[in-house]
Order: structure tokens, then C-alpha cells, then sequence
């Protein structure tokens, strides 16, 4: 007995021996092992908690003993580059300027005044309680009243990487926990592929249009993104792609919504809802004034000596072209207008062009709505 096992721990010796030298002569040990050294290098740079970095150690330790040809060699080799990809740093606290944030966020909306008081309280309190959690708000209101430009800003103001993760349609809870690794092609979730592109857990996480979250046989991807905004359990958010745990807690959350209605009441619950109410006509003609005319300018390759477009002119379009309450279908009328003055200039029948109330009937038709008396 004992001669046969040493026969065949000799063979085993030898066979093993043979593999590594045929390796050598292909050159693929090598290669192999320096991807490996690379790898535990990444892992113990990467921050992780003990727990990942456990488990990432035993999935490298997996694709050490593993033939490159082995159909799991590609499986463990991609969830590595994942988990040494991840921001799991803690974070250095950076210092917040409400005032610099305030400013920010006046440059680039008029009005909100409710929104822009909320991100200057989340920064004033940043400061004194570095480690406190950070807000999940949902911006409420009809298309076109700035929700997603809102989120860029408030990114912007505070310093922060911003990421957006479009919701619209998602009926598939996967995409909002990722899938499990057995299956082929398998990949984290919206969120944590949102984090890994923001390169930080201190990032403004855009969630756009959290109110057509739909349900299908796959499951309920707003049940799924209970976890993720809940603030006393998103320090824990375990994707099943990644099979650990990851803290979202660090993330400032912004989700946008047309319609509460369609939102179920446990997802409302775990956020703060912030309405954003149309727009007045005074409010209209500043931001056309401010913003709108200027982007239409650009975007159409035309300056402001060129093409000009007094108040009066805005002031007609907005009463009497655009009936909504967002600025959408304003800016498009806007572009209209400046686009004819622009085939004007680029034909060198003239130089500048001053743009007249008289001039809409021509450009944009005839009066679509009109202002009525009451008896």
C-alpha cells in the first residue's frame, strides 16, 4: 500500500513537473503568474473591508490552481477586475463651502429656492457631523421643470462626481442587484456599475425617472431598491453579482419622479419628497433671459451680436406659443426663431438680425392659444 501511494505521489510529482515545463516552453506560466502577483498587488491596494478582501484572496487563490483553458478561468478573472475596480477607500472628508455651493447653484437655476435651502442644510451639517448619512431626495414634478439638470448642479456644487442611472422601463430586479455569477454573462447591478464609473463612493447618484419602475416575471425591481434607499441598511448593500457586502451610504441619492401616484407608498416612505411646481411667466421669461437663449445661440452657431431676441419677443412666445409647465417646449420655439435669423445671416443677405414680435407670425404661425376675458 504504501509503495502505491508513493508510486503515485511520484507520478503526480513528475506530471506536474512536465505540465510547468510545456508552460514555460509555450510561454504561458509566466504570463500566468505575473497576472496573478498583479492581481494580489491590486487586491491589497484596493482598501477592501477583511471580509471582501477574504474573499477576494480565495477567488485569486481559485484562478491560481486553475488552467487558463478551464471555461471558469474568464468568470473568476472578470469578478476580480470588478472587485479591485470598486472605490471601498474610506473616504477623506472634504471641506464643504455653502456659500461657494449657494453661488453654484444660483448660476445655474432661477428660483428653487426650497431646493437650493435643502443642499446648503446637507452641507452645513456635513461639516459639523462628517459621518452622518446622506439624503435621499426626490425631485417631484411635471417634464421640463429642470429635475435632471437640478442633479448635475447640485453634483457640481458640492464638489462631488455625478452619475446617472435612467430607471424608465427597468422591469427586471436584476438590474438593480445584478445577477449571480452562475450564470453566463452575468454582471453587477445598475448601481454598483454606477459606482465603479463614478470612481467613488462619495458621488451623486442620479436616479432618473424612479416612477416607471415596472414589474414583471422577473421580479420587482422598486422592491429591490428598497435596500438601496434606505439609509439604515444601505451601509450593507450585498449585490448578487459581488456576493459581499458594499456601503452606499456615502452616496448622495437624487431620484426624479413626474408621478407619485405610481411610486409604491414603502420606496415614497424611505424618501424626501421635494416638489417642483411649474413655472411662472415671470419665472419663464427670466430663465429664457438667462439660459435658454444663450444655449439656443450656441447651439445653432450664431452670437449674440448677431441674432437678438428682446423680452417682448419671449414674452409673445411664452403667452401665446407654449402652454406648459416646464421650459422644454419654450426652448424649442426659442431654437425655431434663431434658426431662421440664422439662414438669414449664413445666406449674407445681412449681418445681424433683430428678431420683433411681428416676426413670429412668419416664423412660428399663427397664434396657437389666446388670452381670454372672463364675462
Amino acid at each position: 500500500d504504501v509503495e502505491e501511494k508513493l508510486t503515485e505521489r511520484q507520478r503526480e510529482v513528475l506530471l506536474r513537473e512536465q505540465m510547468a515545463a510545456i508552460q514555460r516552453q509555450l510561454g504561458e506560466g509566466e504570463g500566468n503568474s505575473a497576472e496573478i502577483a498583479e492581481l494580489s498587488e491590486k487586491i491589497g491596494a484596493a482598501g477592501m473591508p477583511q471580509e471582501v478582501e477574504a474573499q477576494a484572496r480565495k477567488e485569486l487563490h481559485r484562478l491560481e490552481r486553475m488552467p487558463e483553458a478551464a471555461a471558469e478561468h474568464g468568470m473568476v478573472r472578470t469578478y476580480l477586475d470588478w472587485l479591485v475596480e470598486l472605490p471601498w477607500k474610506r473616504l477623506e472628508e472634504r471641506e464643504s463651502d455653502s456659500a461657494a455651493a449657494r453661488e453654484i447653484l444660483d448660476a445655474d437655476h432661477y428660483g428653487l429656492e426650497k431646493i437650493k435651502r435643502r443642499i446648503v442644510e446637507y452641507l452645513a451639517v456635513r461639516k459639523l457631523a462628517p459621518q452622518g448619512k446622506a439624503p435621499i431626495l426626490c425631485f417631484a414634478g411635471p417634464p421640463g421643470v429642470g429635475k435632471t439638470s437640478l442633479g448635475q448642479s447640485i453634483a457640481r456644487a458640492m464638489g462631488r462626481p455625478f452619475v446617472r442611472v435612467s430607471l424608465g422601463g427597468v422591469h427586471d430586479e436584476a438590474e438593480i442587484r445584478g445577477h449571480r455569477r452562475t450564470y453566463i454573462g452575468a454582471l453587477p447591478g445598475n448601481i454598483i456599475q454606477a459606482i465603479r464609473k463614478a470612481g467613488s463612493r462619495d458621488c451623486v447618484m442620479m436616479l432618473d425617472e424612479i416612477d416607471k419602475l415596472g414589474r414583471g416575471v422577473q421580479g420587482d425591481p422598486s422592491a429591490a431598491m428598497l435596500e438601496v434607499l434606505d439609509p439604515e441598511q444601505n451601509g450593507t448593500f450585498r449585490d448578487n453579482y459581488l456576493g459581499v457586502p458594499f456601503d452606499l451610504s456615502r452616496v448622495v441619492f437624487i431620484a426624479t419622479a413626474n408621478m407619485l401616484e405610481t411610486v409604491p407608498s414603502p420606496l415614497r416612505d424611505r424618501m424626501e419628497i421635494i416638489s417642483l411646481p411649474g413655472y411662472t411667466e415671470e419665472e419663464k421669461l427670466n430663465i429664457a433671459r438667462r439660459y435658454l437663449v444663450r444655449r439656443q445661440l450656441e447651439a445653432n452657431g450664431v452670437t449674440a451680436d448677431q441674432v437678438s431676441v428682446g423680452d417682448a419677443v419671449l414674452a409673445d412666445i411664452i403667452r401665446y406659443y407654449t402652454r406648459e409647465a416646464g421650459v422644454r417646449n419654450l426652448e424649442r420655439e426659442i431654437g425655431k426663431t434663431i434658426r431662421h435669423a440664422a439662414v438669414r445671416i449664413a445666406e449674407g443677405t445681412t449681418n445681424q438680425v433683430t428678431i420683433t414680435p411681428d416676426d413670429l407670425h412668419e416664423v412660428l404661425g399663427g397664434r396657437i392659444f389666446e388670452n381670454e376675458v372672463a364675462q
